[in-house]
């Protein structure tokens, strides 16, 4: 397979005078403007059609131009070599398994990195066939199943991949009762209503409305599947719920529509908000008891085109893992981190996305660091979990109550360590600079993609360089990753070369031509899903005096992450790949969370 560039490709098409110079100049100048892919461009602007592009691109390429219906039916053996998520993600399906040989259909054979990933991950040879991007998309949602298609056709009905979950007897048969109920249900509630709800009561409740059955039971299944979210959405003719579990977004059965509204209603009442008021985001929080745990969940509501979409965060406090041990830091990696955290002043950066751990990671450190002799006051937007023997505020922003103002008046209160729930403003970011500057030692995060651009974040802040590099000690940057269930795992070898590709030094093959990877074949632990649980992986970035000399001339990112990495820091993807290579993740995993290090 020979991959012609960018520059060759559309140039041939100009030689053979499918396209002439000038529309393949407009072409390039709304790629250059709005992004995509020049043949892409070529098509919807209606200088080429799909066929004659996909048939010259094989040609060039020397791949073959298929439409999937010659492979008639594709067996589920094939399709189990590739998750749904992949598949979905770089738009391939494949379409034939022969011994070590995996044919895959793909639109883009330009994408390279796509047929390098397949191949690291499966382990396997990979022959390339062109298909219509359209006929792909189209045999995905055939083969894997979207899980939920929505009635009216709207984009918004793709999902991410997961094994469909079997509707439990009770929902059933709370379906059945809201079927034979002519009448739109609605939620009725006394003045009195308990705030606090026991979930232990469905049994008893079941003799009530419908619409109390099967909110509870929503909430209930969430917990005992340890879910982190529960999602709850509207569309045109049908409704949907989902659970977030391990970090990836899994199908429910959902109620019938006609009860979505009263279902909406009766979580404004158990989070007592107003039930009249539907223009307006709003959001609340509602206790549950499962037992003699005591559970909050943090609901959100919003305004769409078809009602309010709920999203419920589950915040368990018996599931918090406060050991730093447990987190997924490696031997190295904990006993620098341990000693930077335990420093009498600095501040310590932790950044991610929402949703990748950094809330647990400082919740970790302060408990390792609360002592008696300790005075530790912390300052969260919301308070998501009780410390105990530590001071928490709740910024409440509406009152005059935001992080710079909490933090005006810790000054005040003789702390010795601090925790901002994030720094958001300039100002937050100014006076976390001079509580450092003054002797005190500072935890909170930022969303930043990787360790080093938290550094060029402060700076956009308005934050002097030299305060930058005189006060921040180490900047962590952290992800989270599925682990492979210990139930259904199952191993399987991959060249080293292609592993050399993500990172792995050529010292650690050990002269090596294969490696042995890990993956979860499936199994009712984990639902089918081949993973349980989620571990950290981390960029652990400290201030060495060479980095403090890029900071204080005003270094781009990546020139302070490229000093990092001659230091020894490993980067996400390469502690994702170790992870792997131990077998705690997949590559999948990898691809997934990572981005390709440059």
């Amino acid at each position: 397979m020979k991959i012609p560039s960018i520059k060759e490709l559309t140039a041939n098409m100009v030689d053979v005078g499918i396209i002439n110079s000038r529309q393949l100049e407009k072409a390039m100048e709304k790629v250059k403007e709005s992004g995509g892919n020049i043949g892409e461009v070529l098509i919807s602007e209606g200088y080429i059609t799909e066929d004659v592009f996909m048939a010259f691109l094989g040609k060039k390429s020397d791949i073959s131009y298929v439409s999937l219906d010659e492979y008639g039916d594709i067996s589920s053996e094939t399709l189990k070599a590739v998750p749904a998520n992949f598949a979905r993600k770089k738009t391939l399906i494949p379409v034939k398994k022969e011994n070590n040989t995996l044919k895959v259909a793909i639109a883009d054979p330009l994408n390279v990195f796509a047929i390098d990933d397949l191949r690291a991950l499966t382990g396997m040879n990979i022959e390339v066939v062109l298909a219509v991007k359209d006929e792909i998309k189209q045999a995905i949602e055939k083969y894997y199943g979207s899980g939920f298609i929505e009635e009216s056709g709207s984009e918004d009905s793709e999902q991410a991949s997961s094994p469909e979950i079997d509707t439990s007897e009770a929902f059933n048969s709370i379906i059945n009762e809201i079927s034979n109920d002519e009448e739109e249900l609605k939620v009725v509630e006394s003045e009195n209503t308990e705030k606090m709800q026991d979930i232990t009561r469905i049994k008893r409740e079941s003799e009530g409305a419908p619409v109390v059955k099967m909110v509870n039971l929503i909430i209930l299944n969430a917990i005992k599947k340890e879910a982190s979210d529960i999602h709850i959405e509207p569309f045109e003719k049908t409704c949907r719920v989902r659970y977030r579990i391990d970090g990836v977004l899994h199908v429910q059965p959902a109620p019938p529509k006609k009860i979505y509204n009263a279902i909406v209603a009766r979580l404004k009442v158990m989070a007592s908000l107003d039930v009249a008021e539907k223009r307006r985001p709003q959001d609340g929080r509602i206790q549950v008891k499962l037992g003699k745990k005591d559970i909050d969940l943090r609901v959100s509501f919003l305004p769409s085109n078809f009602g309010e979409k709920v999203v419920m965060r589950i915040l368990d406090a018996s599931s918090l893992c406060l050991d730093l041990s447990q987190l997924g830091f490696d031997k190295q990696e904990l006993t620098k981190f341990n000693k930077l955290i335990s420093s009498p002043n600095g501040i310590i950066l932790v950044t991610g996305p929402t949703g990748s751990g950094k809330t647990t990671t400082l919740y970790s450190s302060l408990t390792s660091l609360n002592h008696p002799d300790v005075n530790i006051n912390t300052i969260e937007d919301p308070v998501e979990y009780i410390l105990k023997g530590i001071i928490q505020v709740q910024a409440k922003p509406d009152i005059g109550l935001t992080f710079a103002a909490g933090l005006r008046t810790f000054l005040r209160q003789d702390p010795d360590i601090i925790m901002v729930g994030e720094i958001r403003d300039s100002e937050t970011a100014q006076i976390t600079i001079n509580a450092a500057l003054t002797g005190h030692l500072v935890l909170s995060t930022l969303h930043t993609n990787d360790a080093a651009s938290a550094i060029t974040r402060l700076d956009n802040m308005g934050i002097a360089s030299y305060h930058i590099s005189s006060t921040v000690i180490l900047s962590l940057a952290q992800r989270l990753v599925r682990k492979i269930c210990t139930n259904c795992s199952e191993s399987y070898e991959v060249d080293s070369d292609v592993l050399m590709s993500y990172g792995l030094e050529e010292s650690e093959l050990n002269g090596d031509k294969k490696m042995t990877l890990y993956k979860g074949e499936g199994c009712s632990k984990c639902s089918g899903s081949g993973y349980k649980g989620r571990i950290g992986i981390y960029e652990m970035m400290p201030m060495s005096e060479g980095i403090k000399e890029l900071i204080n001339k005003g270094a781009p990112a990546n020139e302070i992450k490229n000093l990092a990495k001659k230091e020894g820091m490993n980067t996400l993807r390469e502690s994702a790949l170790k992870k792997a290579l131990q077998g705690q993740t997949t590559i999948d995993e990898m691809l997934r969370v990572t981005a390709r290090d440059t």
